[in-house]
Protein backbone atom coordinates (compact mmCIF):
# COMPACT_ATOMS: atom_id res chain seq x y z
CA UNK A 1 0.00 0.00 0.00
CA UNK A 2 1.38 3.59 -0.93
CA UNK A 3 2.40 5.69 1.68
CA UNK A 4 -0.11 8.52 2.11
CA UNK A 5 0.54 12.10 3.98
CA UNK A 6 -1.68 15.06 5.03
CA UNK A 7 -0.53 18.35 3.04
CA UNK A 8 -1.93 21.75 2.73
CA UNK A 9 -0.55 22.96 -0.33
CA UNK A 10 1.94 22.22 -3.54
CA UNK A 11 3.36 25.14 -4.63
CA UNK A 12 4.57 25.94 -8.20
CA UNK A 13 7.72 27.51 -9.18
CA UNK A 14 9.19 28.54 -5.60
CA UNK A 15 12.37 30.13 -5.63
CA UNK A 16 12.68 31.10 -2.18
CA UNK A 17 13.27 27.47 -0.72
CA UNK A 18 16.41 26.11 -1.83
CA UNK A 19 18.33 26.72 -4.99
CA UNK A 20 16.95 26.89 -8.41
CA UNK A 21 13.07 26.33 -9.12
CA UNK A 22 11.69 24.01 -6.93
CA UNK A 23 8.66 22.57 -6.44
CA UNK A 24 7.54 22.74 -2.81
CA UNK A 25 5.48 20.45 -0.73
CA UNK A 26 3.96 22.03 2.70
CA UNK A 27 3.08 19.11 4.96
CA UNK A 28 0.53 19.60 7.79
CA UNK A 29 1.44 18.90 11.32
CA UNK A 30 4.06 20.52 13.53
CA UNK A 31 4.63 20.12 17.52
CA UNK A 32 5.72 23.67 17.59
CA UNK A 33 3.75 26.93 18.44
CA UNK A 34 5.33 29.95 17.41
CA UNK A 35 4.00 33.20 18.15
CA UNK A 36 4.56 34.72 14.93
CA UNK A 37 3.54 31.78 12.49
CA UNK A 38 3.66 32.03 8.72
CA UNK A 39 1.73 29.14 8.03
CA UNK A 40 -0.45 28.61 10.94
CA UNK A 41 -2.85 26.70 8.27
CA UNK A 42 0.05 24.00 8.91
CA UNK A 43 0.11 23.49 12.41
CA UNK A 44 -2.84 20.82 12.63
CA UNK A 45 -2.33 17.82 10.97
CA UNK A 46 -5.93 17.69 10.04
CA UNK A 47 -7.80 19.87 7.51
CA UNK A 48 -8.96 23.07 8.81
CA UNK A 49 -11.79 25.11 7.05
CA UNK A 50 -10.96 28.86 5.70
CA UNK A 51 -13.46 31.70 5.23
CA UNK A 52 -13.14 35.00 4.10
CA UNK A 53 -16.43 36.60 4.19
CA UNK A 54 -15.29 39.16 1.57
CA UNK A 55 -15.56 37.02 -0.90
CA UNK A 56 -19.06 36.04 -0.07
CA UNK A 57 -21.80 36.88 -2.68
CA UNK A 58 -25.19 35.92 -0.86
CA UNK A 59 -25.68 32.65 -2.70
CA UNK A 60 -26.90 30.50 -0.04
CA UNK A 61 -25.44 27.06 -1.34
CA UNK A 62 -23.30 26.66 1.94
CA UNK A 63 -26.02 27.00 4.01
CA UNK A 64 -27.73 24.29 2.31
CA UNK A 65 -24.88 22.05 2.30
CA UNK A 66 -23.77 22.25 5.93
CA UNK A 67 -24.87 19.26 7.88
CA UNK A 68 -25.20 21.16 11.19
CA UNK A 69 -26.15 24.60 10.16
CA UNK A 70 -23.09 26.12 11.16
CA UNK A 71 -23.89 29.32 8.56
CA UNK A 72 -26.23 31.45 9.27
CA UNK A 73 -26.99 35.32 8.23
CA UNK A 74 -27.17 38.24 11.02
CA UNK A 75 -28.75 40.85 9.27
CA UNK A 76 -26.40 41.14 6.02
CA UNK A 77 -23.36 39.39 7.26
CA UNK A 78 -22.89 35.34 6.96
CA UNK A 79 -21.66 34.12 9.78
CA UNK A 80 -19.72 31.15 10.61
CA UNK A 81 -20.47 29.08 13.83
CA UNK A 82 -17.53 27.35 14.38
CA UNK A 83 -18.55 25.30 17.27
CA UNK A 84 -21.36 23.78 15.15
CA UNK A 85 -18.81 23.56 12.22
CA UNK A 86 -16.58 19.57 12.18
CA UNK A 87 -14.74 20.75 9.02
CA UNK A 88 -16.35 18.15 6.55
CA UNK A 89 -15.73 21.02 3.84
CA UNK A 90 -19.43 19.98 2.29
CA UNK A 91 -19.56 23.92 2.48
CA UNK A 92 -16.37 24.73 1.05
CA UNK A 93 -17.15 22.21 -2.09
CA UNK A 94 -20.13 24.41 -3.12
CA UNK A 95 -18.70 27.77 -2.36
CA UNK A 96 -17.46 28.68 -6.16
CA UNK A 97 -16.74 32.55 -5.13
CA UNK A 98 -13.99 30.84 -2.73
CA UNK A 99 -15.08 32.11 0.24
CA UNK A 100 -14.78 28.93 1.90
CA UNK A 101 -11.57 26.39 1.11
CA UNK A 102 -10.79 23.68 2.91
CA UNK A 103 -7.21 23.45 3.83
CA UNK A 104 -5.18 20.25 4.15
CA UNK A 105 -5.51 17.28 1.90
CA UNK A 106 -4.49 13.53 2.05
CA UNK A 107 -2.12 12.37 -0.61
CA UNK A 108 -0.45 9.31 -1.90
CA UNK A 109 3.59 9.31 -2.32
CA UNK A 110 2.84 8.84 -5.87
CA UNK A 111 0.39 11.50 -6.29
CA UNK A 112 2.47 13.50 -4.82
CA UNK A 113 5.55 12.86 -6.88
CA UNK A 114 3.65 12.49 -9.97
CA UNK A 115 3.10 16.33 -9.59
CA UNK A 116 6.56 17.45 -8.37
CA UNK A 117 7.86 15.41 -11.37
CA UNK A 118 5.24 17.55 -13.92
CA UNK A 119 7.67 20.45 -13.07
CA UNK A 120 10.97 18.32 -13.99
CA UNK A 121 12.02 20.82 -16.93
CA UNK A 122 12.37 23.52 -14.64
CA UNK A 123 14.44 21.85 -12.65
CA UNK A 124 16.42 20.73 -15.21
CA UNK A 125 17.48 24.25 -16.90
CA UNK A 126 17.60 25.80 -13.06
CA UNK A 127 19.30 23.51 -11.17
CA UNK A 128 16.08 22.91 -8.66
CA UNK A 129 14.02 20.77 -7.12
CA UNK A 130 11.69 19.19 -4.88
CA UNK A 131 11.40 20.73 -1.07
CA UNK A 132 9.32 19.72 1.86
CA UNK A 133 7.83 22.38 4.13
CA UNK A 134 5.24 22.68 6.64
CA UNK A 135 4.24 22.48 9.41
CA UNK A 136 7.27 20.53 10.02
CA UNK A 137 7.70 17.24 7.35
CA UNK A 138 9.25 15.35 10.23
CA UNK A 139 5.84 15.36 11.93
CA UNK A 140 5.11 12.98 9.15
CA UNK A 141 8.40 11.05 9.32
CA UNK A 142 7.02 7.96 7.26
CA UNK A 143 5.58 9.85 4.59
CA UNK A 144 8.25 12.20 4.40
CA UNK A 145 11.13 9.48 3.88
CA UNK A 146 8.95 7.83 1.06
CA UNK A 147 8.38 10.86 -0.70
CA UNK A 148 12.10 11.92 -0.47
CA UNK A 149 13.18 8.38 -1.62
CA UNK A 150 11.07 7.88 -4.49
CA UNK A 151 11.87 12.07 -5.65
CA UNK A 152 15.43 11.25 -5.57
CA UNK A 153 14.83 7.83 -7.21
CA UNK A 154 13.88 10.13 -10.03
CA UNK A 155 17.07 12.38 -10.12
CA UNK A 156 15.05 15.27 -8.43
CA UNK A 157 17.43 17.06 -5.66
CA UNK A 158 15.98 17.32 -2.71
CA UNK A 159 15.96 20.05 0.13
CA UNK A 160 13.73 19.80 3.16
CA UNK A 161 12.67 22.90 5.69
CA UNK A 162 12.87 21.86 9.21
CA UNK A 163 12.48 23.55 12.49
CA UNK A 164 14.99 20.82 14.01
CA UNK A 165 12.68 19.97 16.69
CA UNK A 166 12.34 16.10 16.35
CA UNK A 167 14.31 13.13 17.50
CA UNK A 168 17.46 12.28 15.99
CA UNK A 169 16.01 8.90 14.51
CA UNK A 170 13.98 11.00 12.20
CA UNK A 171 16.66 12.46 10.37
CA UNK A 172 18.81 9.22 10.02
CA UNK A 173 15.52 8.13 8.44
CA UNK A 174 16.11 11.26 6.15
CA UNK A 175 19.79 11.79 5.90
CA UNK A 176 20.30 9.55 2.77
CA UNK A 177 17.58 11.69 0.89
CA UNK A 178 18.35 14.93 1.07
CA UNK A 179 20.48 16.81 -1.09
CA UNK A 180 20.35 20.88 1.84
CA UNK A 181 18.96 20.93 4.69
CA UNK A 182 17.39 24.28 5.06
CA UNK A 183 17.13 24.40 9.28
CA UNK A 184 15.54 27.47 11.32
CA UNK A 185 16.99 28.47 14.52
CA UNK A 186 14.78 30.99 15.68
CA UNK A 187 16.92 32.10 18.96
CA UNK A 188 20.02 31.24 21.24
CA UNK A 189 18.10 31.87 24.53
CA UNK A 190 16.16 28.92 25.95
CA UNK A 191 13.59 30.15 28.04
CA UNK A 192 12.83 33.14 25.34
CA UNK A 193 12.80 30.14 23.10
CA UNK A 194 9.95 27.79 24.72
CA UNK A 195 8.15 31.38 25.57
CA UNK A 196 7.98 31.70 21.88
CA UNK A 197 7.63 28.32 20.33
CA UNK A 198 6.53 26.37 22.96
CA UNK A 199 9.44 23.88 23.03
CA UNK A 200 13.17 24.02 24.35
CA UNK A 201 15.61 24.88 22.45
CA UNK A 202 18.30 22.51 23.17
CA UNK A 203 16.96 19.72 20.68
CA UNK A 204 17.16 22.03 18.15
CA UNK A 205 20.72 23.19 19.00
CA UNK A 206 21.93 19.65 19.29
CA UNK A 207 20.52 18.07 16.00
CA UNK A 208 21.77 20.98 14.03
CA UNK A 209 25.57 19.91 15.28
CA UNK A 210 24.55 16.28 14.16
CA UNK A 211 23.78 17.39 11.16
CA UNK A 212 26.68 19.29 10.65
CA UNK A 213 29.09 16.81 12.47
CA UNK A 214 27.82 14.09 9.86
CA UNK A 215 28.90 16.17 7.29
CA UNK A 216 25.52 17.10 5.77
CA UNK A 217 24.74 20.76 3.64
CA UNK A 218 23.27 22.43 6.16
CA UNK A 219 21.71 26.11 5.05
CA UNK A 220 20.57 28.01 8.68
CA UNK A 221 17.73 30.24 8.32
CA UNK A 222 17.05 32.41 11.20
CA UNK A 223 13.49 34.49 10.83
CA UNK A 224 14.28 37.95 12.43
CA UNK A 225 11.03 39.26 14.61
CA UNK A 226 10.67 42.27 16.54
CA UNK A 227 9.49 42.08 19.69
CA UNK A 228 10.02 38.39 20.39
CA UNK A 229 14.08 37.47 19.28
CA UNK A 230 15.19 40.51 18.05
CA UNK A 231 17.57 41.22 20.17
CA UNK A 232 20.96 42.05 21.08
CA UNK A 233 21.97 39.23 23.46
CA UNK A 234 20.30 36.80 20.91
CA UNK A 235 22.10 37.80 17.82
CA UNK A 236 25.13 37.10 20.28
CA UNK A 237 24.27 34.30 20.90
CA UNK A 238 23.50 32.80 17.74
CA UNK A 239 26.86 34.10 16.59
CA UNK A 240 29.01 32.00 18.91
CA UNK A 241 26.20 29.02 18.47
CA UNK A 242 26.45 29.25 14.34
CA UNK A 243 30.97 29.63 14.24
CA UNK A 244 31.76 26.91 16.17
CA UNK A 245 29.83 25.15 13.07
CA UNK A 246 32.07 26.52 10.03
CA UNK A 247 30.94 23.31 7.68
CA UNK A 248 27.67 25.23 7.06
CA UNK A 249 26.68 26.49 3.45
CA UNK A 250 25.86 29.90 5.32
CA UNK A 251 23.15 31.55 7.30
CA UNK A 252 20.04 33.35 5.58
CA UNK A 253 18.22 36.28 7.76
CA UNK A 254 14.53 35.43 7.29
CA UNK A 255 12.97 39.19 8.40
CA UNK A 256 9.40 38.74 9.42
CA UNK A 257 6.63 40.33 7.47
CA UNK A 258 2.52 40.24 8.62
CA UNK A 259 1.20 37.27 6.21
CA UNK A 260 0.22 34.99 8.54
CA UNK A 261 -1.97 37.51 10.40
CA UNK A 262 -4.68 37.24 7.96
CA UNK A 263 -4.42 33.95 7.71
CA UNK A 264 -4.76 33.51 11.17
CA UNK A 265 -8.21 35.36 10.84
CA UNK A 266 -9.22 33.38 8.07
CA UNK A 267 -8.49 30.12 9.98
CA UNK A 268 -10.09 31.37 13.28
CA UNK A 269 -6.38 30.57 14.78
CA UNK A 270 -5.54 32.18 18.08
CA UNK A 271 -4.38 35.95 17.71
CA UNK A 272 -0.27 36.35 18.14
CA UNK A 273 0.00 37.69 21.78
CA UNK A 274 1.56 40.75 19.96
CA UNK A 275 1.84 41.60 16.44
CA UNK A 276 5.00 42.22 15.29
CA UNK A 277 6.38 45.08 13.03
CA UNK A 278 8.78 43.64 9.88
CA UNK A 279 12.40 44.50 11.30
CA UNK A 280 14.05 47.85 9.09
CA UNK A 281 16.72 47.18 6.54
CA UNK A 282 19.13 48.91 8.92
CA UNK A 283 18.50 46.39 11.21
CA UNK A 284 19.01 43.32 9.32
CA UNK A 285 22.31 44.98 7.82
CA UNK A 286 23.50 44.92 11.52
CA UNK A 287 22.91 41.73 12.20
CA UNK A 288 24.72 40.14 9.30
CA UNK A 289 27.81 42.52 9.73
CA UNK A 290 27.57 41.13 13.18
CA UNK A 291 27.73 37.33 11.90
CA UNK A 292 30.27 38.10 9.26
CA UNK A 293 32.41 39.91 11.65
CA UNK A 294 32.24 36.68 14.06
CA UNK A 295 33.38 34.31 11.05
CA UNK A 296 29.60 33.16 9.59
CA UNK A 297 28.33 33.71 5.78
CA UNK A 298 25.66 35.21 5.73
CA UNK A 299 23.90 34.47 1.66
CA UNK A 300 21.19 35.43 0.10
CA UNK A 301 20.37 38.70 2.14
CA UNK A 302 17.97 40.46 -1.24
CA UNK A 303 16.21 37.23 -1.37
CA UNK A 304 15.91 36.79 2.25
CA UNK A 305 14.37 40.33 2.46
CA UNK A 306 11.99 38.92 -0.05
CA UNK A 307 10.86 36.18 1.11
CA UNK A 308 8.35 35.05 4.29
CA UNK A 309 10.04 33.66 7.06
CA UNK A 310 8.38 30.36 7.70
CA UNK A 311 7.15 28.76 10.78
Amino acid sequence: MCVQGWVFDIQKFSIHDGPGIRTTVFLKGCPMRCAWCHNPEGIDRSPVLSFLPSKCIGCGYCFRACPRGAHRMEGERHVLDRAACRVCGACARECYAGALELIGRQVTVDEALAEVLSDRPFYETSGGGMTLSGGEPLYQIDFTEALLAAAKAEGVHCCMETSGYADWSCFRRVLPHVDLFLYDVKDADDARHRANTGVPLGPIRDNLRRLHDAGRPVLVRVPLVPGYNAFDDCLAGLAEMLAALPRLQGVELMPYHRLGTSKRERIAADPEPRPADPPEEALVARWAARLRAAGVRVVNELSARAAPPRA
